[in-house]
């Protein structure tokens, strides 16, 4: 019985420690996961919504007298 409680007490005293240690790396693989999504959102909205708003600055550019330069 003894043996029994001091195994319970060893895993509560290792289960404090898990939990107050700190955790910077979890943090980053957080902040990665977010980026991430962001990228593939921004990605997907100008997929869809590219052409639009090509014709929207442009024409935007027109009225405000911009030539815009032609690559090549």
């Amino acid at each position: 019985m003894v043996s029994l409680i001091a195994s319970l007490h060893v895993l509560g005293l290792n289960l404090k420690q898990r939990l107050t240690r700190e955790e910077t790396g979890a943090t980053a693989v957080e902040y990665a996961l977010m980026v991430g999504l962001i990228a593939v959102v921004l990605i997907g909205g100008l997929t869809v919504f590219g052409p639009q708003l090509s014709t929207f600055f442009s024409g935007l550019g027109g009225q405000l007298g911009i030539v815009p330069k032609v690559a090549g």
